[in-house]
């Protein structure tokens, strides 16, 4: 520890090491339940790109594992520290280097939080479409981590589609860059696209350069209840069938509604079994809303509201927005799935979803990016009774076995981390584990990075 200590401390300021153990322990983990976590020997707080490296030759020297951390927003546990590692803070790490209109590309560093990029760039008339539901504290280092996604996706993608180059630390100090600024390129393997989404496995990200697209004109919203979720994914896949390209298409289910009530006093219908909201950013949003609200209710909406003002679409808006945090109330702990599906077999997830809460005796509310049939099962149990947090954990599993067997995949935004290892192998099979075991040994060979998380 000591010679761990006096090789950081050669190379860093005084302020960026913390080793009290007390403020230390508040670095072990990120949101996620069930997932273990161990105790740092040190928090570094870097602010350059040249003491990032020396962390790292000197965790390559010491064979001392290093563990990359933005916001701590993560849902699976990615960020969680190991014993006696160095944790790796990129929260000072946030300034926006430059903002080009005419290249649409911004230049960042990894702990600068998504929000506040968001409205930099529309200061120059731009957009940056990725918005977690944690945008107003999660940073674009863990964006680019965990590949996130948000409410926009239907329509503008996620992280991974924004992301055209980045320079990484490797796992022995060397500066890697990768991709371009410019509109197209392909020289070589896409380097880029492997270090989104592998949740600080394969290097350090310092700097991104991020595509960027002219600001859309304000979106308006439309809420559509159903009597049944069948009824609302009905809706959805006629919505998409008829070659319509909403900014955002939502599901909250019953107990979801019923949770934002109780919390927020928003006023929804306790007799309502799903909440499907829309959003258009065209030139013309109201017509189509009118054209999606038939849609809605020849799929047997029971009611549906279009919002005549961008004021009223927010509020339509702060219902969805509030989900998870009122779900949270509804017991002392949380499980948050991350199982996405074809858009066809959106409503068997939701239904399969609802037996397994049944089968269990749990509280399960599901909202959805319904869009692109990404539903987020939040699974509600009280962490001090150990038959409920065992039935928790089971049902758990169970919604991703659901997924995996209607043709989806385990994760679609949240990443593997800890929580989900047992099942990456699972999805990818035996020939895909040893293909990105080989990866990881390429970049990380001593294992180092991020150790026990993914595989």
């Amino acid at each position: 520890m000591d010679d761990l200590l006096d090789r950081l401390r050669s190379g860093l300021p005084a302020e960026a090491l913390i080793t009290d153990p007390d403020v230390t322990a508040s670095y072990a983990n990120d949101m996620a339940s069930f997932c273990e976590a161990g105790s740092p020997a040190v928090v570094v707080l870097p602010r350059t790109v040249e003491q990032v490296q020396h962390v790292m030759r000197t965790a390559t020297a010491l064979r001392v594992p290093v563990v990359p951390q933005g916001a701590r927003t993560g849902l699976s546990g990615a960020a969680n520290a190991s014993d006696g590692c160095i944790v790796l803070s990129l929260t000072k790490m946030d300034r926006i280097l430059e903002i080009s209109p005419v290249d649409r590309i911004a230049v960042v560093e990894p702990g600068v939080v998504n929000a506040v990029l968001s409205r930099a760039v529309n200061e120059h008339g731009l957009y940056y479409p990725p918005d977690p539901s944690s945008w107003e504290t999660c940073t674009i280092g863990g964006n680019i981590g965990t590949a996130s996604g948000g409410l926009c996706c239907v329509k503008y993608g996620v992280t991974a589609e924004y992301v055209l180059g980045l320079e990484v630390v490797l796992a022995d100090g060397r500066l890697l860059s990768t991709g371009r600024r410019t509109a197209k390129g392909v020289a070589g393997y896409d380097l880029t696209r492997l270090f989104v989404g592998s949740e600080g496995s394969l290097g350090i990200v310092v700097k991104a350069v991020l595509a960027l697209r002219p600001q859309p004109p304000a979106q308006l919203v439309l809420a559509a209840e159903f009597d049944s979720a069948a009824a609302a994914c009905e809706a959805v896949c006629a919505i998409m069938e008829r070659g319509h390209t909403p900014s955002l298409l939502e599901l909250m289910d019953r107990t979801t509604v019923r949770a934002v009530n109780a919390m927020a006093n928003m006023g929804l219908p306790d007799t309502t079994e799903a909440l499907l909201l829309a959003a258009f950013d065209t030139p013309d949003p109201a017509a189509d809303l009118a054209a999606v609200g038939e849609l809605c209710s020849a799929a047997g909406a029971t009611q549906v509201v279009p919002a005549d003002s961008v004021a009223e679409s927010e509020l339509l808006l702060q219902a969805r927005r509030l989900s998870l945090t009122a779900l949270e109330t509804v017991k002392s702990a949380t499980m948050i799935d991350d199982v996405c599906v074809p858009r066809s077999q959106l409503g068997a997830m939701i239904e399969g979803t609802a037996a397994i809460a049944d089968k269990y005796g749990l509280t399960i509310g599901v909202c959805a990016h319904a869009g692109d049939g990404n539903t987020h099962p939040v699974v509600c149990f009280d962490h001090a009774d150990p038959d409920e947090s065992r039935r928790a954990r089971e049902s758990f599993d169970e919604i991703m076995a659901l997924g995996l067997e209607l043709g989806g995949t385990i994760t679609g935004e949240h990443g593997v981390g800890v929580l989900k290892k047992e099942w990456l192998a699972r999805e990818l099979g035996p020939v895909g584990v040893e293909m990105q075991r080989g990866i990881k040994h390429t970049f990380d060979p001593l294992g180092i990075l991020n150790p026990g998380k993914i595989f």
